[in-house]
C-alpha cells in the first residue's frame, strides 16, 4: 500500500481493515488527516504512515461509525493531542450506537469483525461543527460541511478547492456514498432523508470536481448521480410499502423492486419505516 494522489496536495490510501479509505490533505502548516480507523492499533498504523508526509496538524471525522472514529483516542491522546473536528451530533450517535456496538462485540468475541476491542476508548471530537467551517492549512484552506441526517444524522464532508492548475475541488465525503458497492444502510440512517441530503450535496459539486468516498476509490459526479438513484429507488419502494401497511417481510418480500440484495436493506426498511411513523405524528 502506498499513498495515491487524488488530487494536487490530497492523497489517500486504501486498508484492509474495513476497507477503508483514508484520506489527507497536506498544507504548509500541516496535513489534516480524515477519519482513524476502527481501533487505536488502526490509527497508530495510520499515523505512522502519515510520517513521510508531514507533520500531523489535525484529524475530521466524517461521522460516528466504528471503523471511522474508534481510532480516536491515539490522536486524542495527552502524548498528542491533536484536535478532533466532527458534526456536533456525532457525540450523541457514538453513545447511542457506537457504545452499545463496542459492548456486543466484547461481550461475544465470536462476533464479526474479529479483532480485539477491549483497546477501544470511545473517544469523541474536540470541536464540534454546526455549520460551514474553515480550516487554515496554510497556503490552502479547507470547508467543512455538515449535512443533514442521510447515512446518519452526523455526516460531515469536506471541500478541498481547487488550487490553480485548471482541475477540479476535491469532496471527501465519507459513507454518503460508497464506492465498491451500493450504499450501505448502518446505523442511526435515515433512508428516506439520504437522497435529498446527497441531492443537495451533488448540487455543489462540479462535473470536473473529485469525490472521495470513505471507502473505495475516487469517483467523478456521474458516479454520485447514479447513487442518488439507487437511494432514491430504495427510499420509494419504502415509502409505498408503508403507505399499503405492509410489514417489514413483505416489503422485502418481492425481490426484483429492489436495486440489490433484499438481505441488505432490512434495516433500511425498518428505520425508512420509523422516518415515515414519525412524519405522521
Amino acid at each position: 500500500m502506498t499513498w495515491t494522489m487524488a488530487a494536487p496536495g490530497v492523497l489517500f490510501r486504501r486498508y484492509p481493515q474495513d476497507d477503508i479509505t483514508i484520506t489527507v490533505i497536506r498544507g504548509t502548516r500541516g496535513l489534516l488527516l480524515v477519519d482513524t480507523g476502527s481501533s487505536p492499533a488502526d490509527a497508530a498504523l495510520i499515523h505512522s504512515d502519515l510520517e513521510p508526509l508531514g507533520a500531523l496538524l489535525c484529524v475530521v471525522n466524517t461521522h460516528a461509525h466504528y471503523d471511522h472514529t474508534f481510532g480516536n483516542q491515539h490522536f486524542a491522546a495527552d502524548s498528542l493531542r491533536v484536535p478532533i473536528y466532527g458534526h456536533h451530533l456525532l457525540p450523541a450517535h457514538l453513545v447511542e450506537y457506537e457504545a452499545r456496538r463496542l459492548a456486543a462485540w466484547r461481550a461475544d468475541t465470536s462476533t464479526e469483525p474479529d479483532r480485539d476491542w477491549r483497546d477501544v476508548v470511545i473517544t469523541p471530537p474536540t470541536a464540534l461543527i454546526r455549520e460551514r467551517t474553515w480550516i487554515d492549512l496554510g497556503d490552502r484552506s479547507v470547508e467543512l460541511i455538515p449535512l443533514e441526517p442521510g447515512h446518519t444524522d452526523g455526516d460531515l464532508v469536506l471541500r478541498v478547492p481547487v488550487l490553480d492548475d485548471g482541475s477540479g475541488d476535491t469532496w471527501i465525503v465519507g459513507d454518503v456514498m460508497e464506492e465498491p458497492g451500493p450504499p450501505m444502510y448502518g446505523s442511526g440512517c435515515f433512508p428516506i432523508r439520504w437522497p435529498e441530503t446527497l441531492s443537495r450535496l451533488l448540487d455543489e459539486v462540479g462535473e470536473r470536481d473529485v469525490i472521495l468516498p470513505g471507502h473505495g476509490v475516487p469517483v467523478s459526479r456521474d458516479f454520485g448521480v447514479a447513487q442518488l438513484a439507487v437511494l432514491a429507488a430504495t427510499a420509494d419502494n419504502i415509502r409505498r410499502h408503508h403507505a399499503a401497511g405492509h410489514d417489514i417481510e413483505q416489503t422485502l418480500g418481492v425481490t426484483e423492486e429492489w436495486a440489490y440484495s433484499p438481505a441488505a436493506l432490512e434495516l433500511a426498511v425498518r428505520r425508512g419505516f420509523e422516518e415515515l411513523d414519525r412524519e405522521r405524528e
